[in-house]
């Protein structure tokens, strides 16, 4: 059954009544669209990792109807500690198939509370790298010694100024930790080792083929460069531009879109109503308060669950207060187990009622239409018989973004089974071309039969494992032995137009626009 967070969204909404609702609600994950508004997020939530091809339906979409999920085991997989073996699927096609082009959207990786609870003592721990600590990685030192080179490469305002690795021996608020270092890092190799093979990308790429975009967020950043330096170890600092997404929705010069903004406040209004009826949920947040000494009030406010999963993917004792008697009250992961029960239940009710993936359809179109053009343009760049456009297409791009990004991608794919963003959560789109085909039987000797340029496909994996037939565009397209993989002409039709009619549109304008009712 699905195990994942669930997702209260905020995008550039004003009103007193909706800052009061939001306020009510910052124990759950807003979706905002800039950058400073994520740190009143809850990041809590579930990933999946990888595994065979033949089981990854059952990974990354847990059969429903079966086992009740368990809260604490599904905090675990979120946290995303790098200490087991992965299998990465990117790269795998059949025999003789080129690939052209990969785009990547990230979650930045492990982080230190946004939040802090009153009372208690902060988690402590060490935000500098340092290959003798735990967990390390192979590149970490080189890692360190080429981040200290970046000067020499090429940033986008305020970009230049955000430090491009961690520093702080007392972890500062929403600071990415070692963990979330190595855990890029590692995601980089994944993908050097799955594309070598493909010679991808190319060894003398250009500064126009390779683009790296972030928010301005230190740990996005960082996490950026992490990836990026396990994908093209020492590569060159002057044939790099970083470039600056202020939205959180990666959304440029599109984001003003008022519908969007309505389902949004749907969405918060229906969370509400589920949280305030949960009265095992009410009676624990009183229960916790009164452990530490605080009003239930000040406890919500505080967003505990975000201290407790740090608390918990680091493995350190949940925090605790003095009484006044001599003794200390602590938080229990029973506690825990309950707040992370109602986030999967919110979950199912998300689903059923569909306010999050309307959202979801009108915050990603803008992403999702910039891959749709990138990849639009590689292909004709690959063209049998049509010059090359000078310094290539961009056919490497990283987005290194947040949990409020890659949820609502998720959504508007129509990966709604998919597991909520991990901690260094990765979604890839890759594009592929088949090998010329011939037509026609040769009659005679000297004939030549007529070659055909082959096909454009694309294959969408989620956390290494393919989950291209799961989504909206090719759900049901049948493969066959000339078309094994899903054509791009279904992802460009369904950008362009196919995933407005789930809000009864034919355009973003006109979906955007229209007046409700």
């Amino acid at each position: 059954m699905l195990a994942r967070n669930r997702f209260l969204l905020l995008v550039m909404v004003g009103g007193a009544a909706l800052a009061i609702i939001s306020l009510s609600l910052q124990f759950l994950n807003l979706i905002p669209t800039t950058p400073l508004l994520e740190e009143r997020l809850l990041q809590a939530a579930d990933g999946g990792v990888g595994g065979a091809v033949g089981k990854s339906r059952k990974r990354v979409f847990p059969a429903p109807h079966t086992l009740e999920p368990n809260p604490i085991a599904e905090a675990y997989s979120y946290c995303n500690t790098p200490n087991r073996t992965e299998q990465a699927w990117e790269g795998h096609s059949p025999a003789d198939y080129k690939l052209l082009s990969v785009q990547v959207m990230i979650r930045h990786g492990d982080r230190y509370p946004l939040y802090y609870i009153p009372k208690t003592k902060r988690p402590a721990i060490d935000c500098t790298l340092s290959t003798s600590r735990k967990p390390s990685h192979p590149l970490l030192n080189s890692f360190i010694r080429h981040m200290g080179q970046g000067a020499q490469g090429h940033w986008e305002s305020p970009l230049g100024s955000v430090p491009r690795l961690p520093n702080h021996s007392a972890c500062e608020m929403g600071e990415l930790t070692q963990t979330g270092v190595v855990q890029h890092l590692r995601n980089g190799q994944l993908l050097h080792k799955a594309y070598r093979r493909h010679r991808f990308p190319p060894a003398d790429w250009t500064p126009r083929q390779v683009w790296l975009e972030t928010t301005g967020k230190s740990r996005t950043l960082q996490s950026g460069l992490a990836f990026l330096y396990g994908l093209l170890p020492d590569f060159d600092w002057t044939k790099l531009t970083v470039r600056h997404q202020w939205s959180t929705l990666f959304c440029g010069s599109a984001c003003d879109c008022p519908a969007r903004n309505r389902h949004l406040e749907e969405e918060q209004r229906r969370q509400y109503r589920l949280r305030v009826s949960d009265t095992q949920l009410e009676r624990t947040y009183a229960d916790m308060a009164r452990t530490l000494g605080l009003l239930t009030r000040q406890l919500r406010a505080a967003n505990p669950i975000d201290s407790l999963l740090c608390h918990l993917c680091h493995g350190i004792s949940f925090p605790c207060a003095p009484t006044g008697d001599g003794t200390y009250g602590c938080l229990t992961m029973a506690q825990f187990a309950v707040i992370r029960r109602q986030q999967l239940d919110d979950e199912v009710d998300r689903r059923r009622v569909g306010l999050y993936h309307k959202y979801a359809i009108l915050a990603m179109y803008p992403y999702l239409n910039r891959t749709a053009t990138k990849m639009e343009r590689v292909a004709k760049d690959n063209e049998a018989g049509r010059a090359r456009r000078a310094g290539g297409e961009e056919v490497f791009s990283l987005s290194s973004a947040h949990d409020v990004t890659v949820a609502p991608l998720l959504s508007a794919l129509g990966l709604e089974e998919a597991r909520f963003p991990r901690f260094a959560a990765r979604l890839v789109f890759e594009l592929w071309k088949s090998p010329p085909a011939t037509q026609g039987p040769q009659k005679k000797k000297g004939d030549k039969s007529k070659v055909t340029d082959g096909e454009v496909f694309i294959r969408v994996l989620y956390n290494g494992e393919d989950v291209t037939y799961h989504t909206s565009f090719c759900r049901s397209h049948v493969t066959n032995a000339n078309q094994p993989l899903c054509p791009l002409k279904n992802f460009l039709s369904f950008v362009r137009r196919d995933m407005f009619s789930v809000v009864n549109a034919t355009s973003y304008q006109e979906a955007c626009y229209k007046r409700p009712g």
